[in-house]
């Protein structure tokens, strides 16, 4: 369980929820909105103020690096430290399996970062914090630059990883993808955030 109450910082107006094992949070809401600022936040990369408790345990009792292990964040534009791929992974040959699934062939650990496409590092890098096992995962547009087949590789993956109970908080600018994954939907414009109606559209 994620819990934040009255987080804030520059930009950000007090944000209090709840995220839950093996849910998902969808996020909205225009451009310049806030929602980066807030995944930032939550992932303690920059200063802000309140409280953020994994499991009840308050963050800062947490070391930052196990906290950014247990708290997983794919930025929008995600950093490579190496420009050998397979660096960037504990295991590669362990990734072969999930790659496959996202479209991507287990021989791209071979290629040079700059090889790669926006998709490619994208997924990547989603796989990059999902070897860690985070136990919440914080997502800024993972599927933006991807097509329709490739998009339900990654949310089918996902419901997956939620079914063993990670947690997603996932920032999307698609409606359909905010009903199709999401158990609860929040919508933030101007640093200010709100719960949104969420129609599933799973059931329809």
């Amino acid at each position: 369980m994620l819990t934040v109450a009255n987080l804030s910082r520059p930009g950000l107006e007090p944000t209090s929820f709840e995220l839950a094992a093996g849910a998902c949070i969808a996020l909205r809401g225009p451009s310049g909105a806030g929602k980066t600022l807030l995944l930032r936040a939550l992932a303690d990369l920059d200063p802000n103020e309140g409280d953020v408790l994994l499991d009840g345990v308050p963050r800062d009792r947490i070391p930052a690096p196990l906290w950014r292990r247990r708290v997983g964040y794919v930025p929008a534009e995600p950093g490579w430290w190496s420009e050998r791929l397979a660096e960037h992974f504990q295991d590669w040959d362990a990734q072969a399996g999930p790659a496959r699934r996202l479209k991507i062939s287990p021989s791209a650990a071979e290629r040079r970062v700059s090889q790669l496409s926006t998709g490619e590092r994208q997924r990547l890098a989603l796989l990059r914090a999902l070897e860690h096992r985070p136990e919440v995962l914080l997502l800024d547009e993972p599927t933006g630059p991807l097509d329709e087949e490739t998009t339900a590789a990654v949310e089918a993956l996902l419901r997956e990883k939620q079914s063993n109970g990670l947690a997603l908080f996932w920032v999307t600018h698609d409606k359909r993808q905010a009903e199709r994954v999401a158990d609860r939907s929040f919508w933030i414009d101007s640093g200010r955030l709100r719960e949104a109606v969420l129609e599933d559209a799973r059931k329809r």
